[in-house]
């Protein structure tokens, strides 16, 4: 008795069904869930980025907390001397320059409009006309001819003032809780001693989501994430003092008034690579027309040695076997951050698009394409 041949069409049809009702409903689970991640994302990324520096800063700390472990100090002890210690540093420079920066800081609040407005007059002299770049109607298209003068709302002055106070509002709009920043700073001081104290602790957590096949790709790539961030916080740390000092000090030497406040936002701005040191350069050189147009030149053409000084010479000796990222890369990361989630999404642009980079090198570069590329484990 002859076996019927069997169809090999049929059996694969049997075994590889189409969409069943389970692959439809997984799938909708799937986009439901991404839907829910990214209104989650939406409406609590101050929380996110707010983690993310505890956790930036968390490394740097556990750094320090390796190194005093060689002394027999337990790394919980080492972990709260170091940011206590940091904040007590921070808080004695502020109560020794306090009085200097009070001063300094009246003045500038009184001395910048002026400035300003100077700056403006020495520009329209000159044909540069902002208003008309910056006003929504200019002062030559008020209704029936009469052009309202630069020192009136909506003159030159105005205009440019009301663009200022804009994007203040809008880059600064999560400092208008004086309790939601400083439960902020809490948050990223407790996750930087917590972090600190037991960093293995939270690495085996994150380990134990990947499935062992791949955990050992996934420990190396949260490895290089790591050491990536850590030597991008601690350049970016150093640069900041540098910068701040530096500032301060040629500013003095010109001469220009409300010289260690205008160090302190240089200083602070250059967390911010790229874009925090031309804001920072803003009220200096308006500062600068306090006294005249080519001082104001002059504060220019320092802060443009600054910087020169910064990204020729310090940056590559803080950055040596670190952080390689592509300007134009950067350039991006930061509009995007800065446009969708304001001053928050600027400050945490750069680190955060370290990480990806870091990961997608890893995990697309090495793994899928085969190419080799060089990375901080290399270098380590």
């Amino acid at each position: 008795m002859n076996a019927k041949p069997r169809d090999p069409d049929a059996h694969r049809a049997r075994r590889e069904p189409g969409w069943r009702s389970v692959d439809i409903l997984r799938a909708a689970a799937l986009v439901m869930g991404l839907y829910l991640a990214l209104r989650l994302l939406w409406v609590a990324y101050p929380i996110l980025f707010v983690a993310f520096l505890g956790v930036l800063f968390g490394l740097a700390v556990a750094r320090g907390a390796d190194w005093l472990e060689r002394f027999r100090i337990p790394r919980g002890i080492g972990s709260a001397l170091i940011v206590l210690g940091v904040v007590g540093v921070l808080a004695g420079v502020g109560t020794w320059i306090a009085p200097t920066l009070r001063d300094q800081t009246r003045e500038l609040r009184t001395t910048l409009p002026q400035a300003i407005n100077r700056a403006e007059d020495w520009l329209s002299r000159r044909g540069i006309l902002l208003g008309h770049i910056l006003s929504e109607p200019s002062a030559s298209a008020v209704p029936g001819g009469a052009a309202k003068p630069d020192n009136q709302p909506g003159g030159l002055s105005g205009s440019l003032s009301g663009q200022l106070d804009a994007v203040g509002r809008y880059l600064f709009s999560f400092l208008s809780s004086t309790v939601a920043v400083l439960s902020g700073l809490l948050l990223i001081l407790f996750m930087s001693i917590y972090i600190g104290m037991d960093p293995k602790t939270y690495h085996r957590g994150l380990l134990h989501l990947f499935p062992h096949r791949v955990r050992p790709r996934a420990e190396e790539v949260l490895t290089a994430v790591g050491i990536t961030l850590r030597k991008w916080l601690t350049a970016q740390l150093v640069a900041m003092v540098v910068i701040g000092v530096v500032t301060t000090v040629t500013l003095k030497l010109l001469g220009v008034k409300a010289a260690l406040p205008l160090g302190i936002i240089a200083g602070l701005l250059e967390f911010i690579p790229m874009v925090g040191p031309l804001l920072s350069a803003i009220p200096a050189v308006a500062m600068g027309f306090v006294d005249s147009p080519q001082k104001a030149l002059f504060v220019a053409l320092a802060y443009t040695g600054i910087q020169f000084f910064e990204n020729h010479l310090l940056i590559p000796i803080l950055m040596k076997e670190g952080v390689d990222l592509p300007p134009v890369l950067t350039l991006i990361g930061l509009a995007v951050m800065s446009v969708v989630f304001g001053f928050l999404g600027m400050l945490v642009a750069v680190p955060l698009l370290a990480a990806i980079v870091v990961a997608v090198k890893l995990l697309y570069v090495e793994d899928v394409v085969g190419d080799d590329v060089e990375t901080v484990l290399d270098a380590s």
